[in-house]
């Protein structure tokens, strides 16, 4: 059974470990980019998760506690995107109560 990382932060890691680029166009890497494939990820454990269940469900040879952690995959990923999204609009609202 391999168990790996779980989190929205898995496509931004190996960027970490990278040399700093030497030129800066490089090293920026888009908002819009990056918020996509955070969902992709989410999306993509919810669809995993659905899969093992219903393999589960019509009776196919998988693992309880193999569907069990995939669904605990799924909740712990979109709950992360929930709380990210919530504390972006968070961050929204506080900038638009400031005063000019």
């Amino acid at each position: 059974m391999d168990v790996s990382q779980v989190g929205l932060t898995q496509p931004i890691a190996p960027t970490l470990n990278q040399a700093a680029p030497t030129n800066q166009v490089e090293s920026k890497v888009s908002f819009g980019d990056t918020l996509k494939q955070a969902i992709n990820s989410v999306n993509e454990a919810q669809q995993k998760s659905d899969l093992m269940t219903n393999k589960l469900i019509a009776g196919q040879d998988v693992e309880l506690s193999d569907v069990m952690i995939t669904a605990q995959k799924a909740s712990v990923t979109l709950n992360t995107a929930l709380q990210i999204r919530n504390k972006a609009v968070e961050a929204y609202q506080e900038i638009m109560r400031m005063s000019v």
